[in-house]
């Protein structure tokens, strides 16, 4: 079974993959955000290290993939390949901080890796406002987000929203996360995880 969770930055991925891995005993794969030596210089300088950072992130995708979900019989993932690529490496060429070529490049590897992904049999994604996801950001306090413009924000919420749309691997959750604080709300949390277990997903697992 493979869960995974979508998000905007911000939104709250990592804590409910942490929180759903521990309610359920999944195996958590998180977003390798921390070891990405290029995520620093990348949001002082998006048009010069766009192209580094995605491949970066499709690398490290891949190699969780090959290591810790493809064989894994309980794993929750913090972000998929599939979103790297149909929203962030798609808003930085269609905003003009990757050149076509690069697309092209990334596109192409990002094609030639797809047989070998396992695909969710659950999504659950975060929706957010901006004020929510500025809050956030800001709580956490990562001195690199800091510099993030509000615009760069916007536009990954207006491709998650298309991506979400024609999301067709598995079923999706979509969490409001304006209104589902679930991680300060035990209430919220109560709510994520009972639209998981009216999917079938519940305790003890047995699908």
């Amino acid at each position: 079974m493979y869960l995974a969770v979508s998000g905007n930055i911000g939104s709250g991925k990592s804590s409910l993959t942490r929180m759903l891995a521990e309610r359920y005993g999944f195996r958590p794969v998180y977003e390798p955000y921390a070891e990405n030596p290029y995520l620093e210089d990348f949001y002082k300088d998006m048009q010069r290290y766009s192209f580094h950072s995605q491949i970066y992130f499709l690398s490290k995708r891949l190699e969780q993939h090959l290591t810790l979900v493809n064989g894994a019989m309980y794993v929750i993932q913090d972000r998929t390949v599939f979103e790297d690529a149909g929203v962030f490496a798609r808003n930085l060429y269609e905003g003009g901080q990757m050149q076509g070529r690069d697309w092209d490049t990334y596109q192409g590897l990002y094609r030639g890796i797809l047989p070998a992904l396992r695909v969710p049999d659950l999504l659950l994604h975060i929706d957010a406002s901006l004020p929510t996801l500025q809050a956030r950001i800001a709580a956490r306090g990562r001195d690199y987000e800091r510099s993030i413009p509000v615009a760069y924000l916007a536009s990954l919420n207006r491709l998650y929203e298309h991506w979400v749309g024609g999301y067709d691997h598995s079923p999706v959750i979509r969490i409001p996360g304006d209104e589902r604080d679930f991680v300060h709300d035990a209430g919220a949390f109560a709510w994520v995880c009972a639209q998981v277990e009216a999917r079938g997903y519940g305790l003890p697992l047995l699908r």
